[in-house]
């Protein structure tokens, strides 16, 4: 199993893409394999979640910038297992932001809190079988959806039709005080 991992992680490195592009630069100009590269790569960036300042930031850039990359690969393709898988994903990034956003506070004083929450947000992107965002979703979020979809789609139609009627309010209103119909004389 870890050797597969290996295998698709360095196939990667070499697939067709702006990321292998500029390690082939960094391979010819420094003469280290573009997998020393990426491994180093791989590690300053852990080091960085261990000990630097702004490793919220660098968590979230790895939990949105290769996934988003990814979303429009899956967009433009015609296939729609790949849509799905992203989709996936993206429920169960939102599921944990909210989750988070209460928690984040007290968690962040962790020791080892950022790259905990970086290997889960990888373990949740991973091109693997026992992906976080399936078992996830089909374990907790699905589930937990399925049994309050009425009440959901209740409030859902509810917050539709009160946010039309106050878009509808407030345009009216901007279209009356745009014509003039407002003036003091």
């Amino acid at each position: 199993m870890l050797a597969d991992m290996k295998n698709r992680c360095v196939s990667l490195l070499y697939e067709k893409s702006v990321l292998s592009d500029q390690l082939a630069v960094l391979e010819e100009k420094t003469g280290a394999k573009r997998e020393y590269i990426a491994l180093g790569a791989v590690s300053l960036a852990g080091l960085y979640l261990l000990f630097g300042h702004g490793a919220s930031l660098l968590c979230n850039l790895i939990g949105f910038i290769y996934p988003a990359y990814f979303s429009v690969k899956a967009i433009e393709s015609n296939r729609k297992d790949d849509d799905t898988q992203w989709l996936t994903y993206w429920v169960v990034y939102g599921v944990f932001s909210i989750a988070e956003s209460f928690s984040d506070i007290f968690l962040s004083w962790f020791p080892f809190y950022y790259v905990g929450k970086c290997l889960f947000l990888i373990w949740c992107m991973a091109p693997v079988s026992w992906n976080g965002s399936q078992i996830l979703y089909s374990r907790v979020i699905r589930p937990f959806f399925l049994k309050h979809q009425a009440a959901m789609e209740s409030v859902v139609d509810d917050l539709s039709s009160k946010a039309k009627s106050v878009a509808e309010n407030v345009t009216k209103e901007a279209a009356h005080i745009a014509l003039g119909h407002d003036k003091k004389q």
